[in-house]
């Protein structure tokens, strides 16, 4: 049975799991600092790493007593390299380096990404060739995995990622931080009433969201100045109809022409319940290819997801030593 620490400080979410064989959870600490952060409307960077230092101790402590083991029987500490907040990736770089070299353990740096696709194996076994439609705060990628550890971001955003665009929509509809479970749920009462342009990229697989949220606002502002009353519900449902109407259809060309023997959601707009269901729809017509969606608590950040990653990692012999540092542009592995 191997076991791995692993480590999640890439953003607000100050997180420890212990982790066996990549696909048990003995324990998944996360400390939220949801709370501070909605009250500035998102996440300020600087306050977010002080909160980091504030908690990743008492973090790894809890996770190892709710694990039941000492570190002893850990076999190596993983954590997330990057992308993401450099401040905040630097707290848990520092604590993985730092604990590792207190107890001897190796070390497994991994890039943010690789943990959420890794998560879904909470679901079941990965099979592959595998595509993974990956959806969060700031990313919005396809991953094309030919093989187990081997990735190749096939379609990316040239702008906002599809979390992000959520965020700056709910500040239009004044519905707080984080968007996403906001929109997601009024759009629940809406009605098709107001149309959005769908978003178009110069390559068939790359997002685009910059231009639907300017449109929004225009239609805002449109329909004040006309001295008609919007909507929130409606124009929460036709903003995200639209970009997931997009984004899917954009996944399932992908699908077409890749021939994935499994398709992953991953990220944490993958927790996005119209989201699941669209691509449950429209990968009801492929019969002979597998759709995983990850379980809720696995979608936001989490280490369990670093450990489910740092699994595969440890497998193919992928360590990391003292030098290493945090990495907020880190690309992901056998990219350019």
């Amino acid at each position: 049975m191997t076991k791995i620490l692993a480590i999640e400080t890439s953003c607000d979410e100050t997180a420890c799991a212990v982790v066996e064989d990549g696909c048990s959870i003995l324990s998944n600490i996360v400390s939220s600092q949801i709370n501070v952060h909605s009250l500035y409307g998102g996440v300020v960077p600087e306050v977010a790493s002080r909160i980091h230092v504030e908690n990743i101790s008492a973090v790894v402590q809890e996770a190892l007593k709710q694990a039941k083991v000492s570190m002893d029987d850990i076999d190596a500490v993983a954590f997330t390299e990057g992308p993401g907040l450099i401040g905040s990736l630097h707290v848990g770089v520092q604590a993985a380096k730092t604990v590792a070299w207190a107890f001897g353990k190796p070390l497994i740096p991994l890039h943010h990404i690789t943990g959420h696709i890794y998560a879904n194996r909470y679901v079941s076994k990965l099979k592959f060739p595998l595509m993974a439609l990956v959806v969060s705060g700031g990313h919005t990628e396809l991953v094309w995995m030919a093989n187990d550890w081997d990735f190749k971001v096939i379609g990316t955003t040239r702008d906002d990622a599809i979390g992000e665009a959520y965020d700056k929509v709910a500040r239009v509809l004044d519905l707080g931080y984080p968007g996403g479970p906001a929109i997601d749920k009024l759009a629940k009462q809406g009605h098709p009433h107001y149309t959005l342009p769908t978003p178009k990229t110069s390559s068939p697989y790359d997002f685009s969201f910059s231009g639907l949220k300017t449109a929004v606002l225009q239609l805002a502002a449109r329909e004040k100045k006309n001295g008609r009353e919007v909507s929130p519900e409606d124009l929460a449902y036709c903003f995200q109809e639209t970009a997931l109407q997009s984004m899917v259809s954009k996944t399932i060309a992908a699908v077409e022409n890749h021939h994935p023997a499994m398709v992953v959601l991953a990220g944490g707009v993958a927790a996005n319940s119209r989201l699941r269901e669209l691509m449950s729809e429209k990968m009801n017509a492929f019969q002979d290819i597998d759709l995983i969606i990850p379980p809720l608590k696995c979608c936001t950040d989490n280490a369990a997801m670093i450990g489910a990653a740092g699994y595969i990692a440890y497998q193919h012999h992928q360590f990391g030593d003292l030098s290493v540092s945090a990495d907020p542009g880190l690309t992901m592995p056998g990219e350019e």
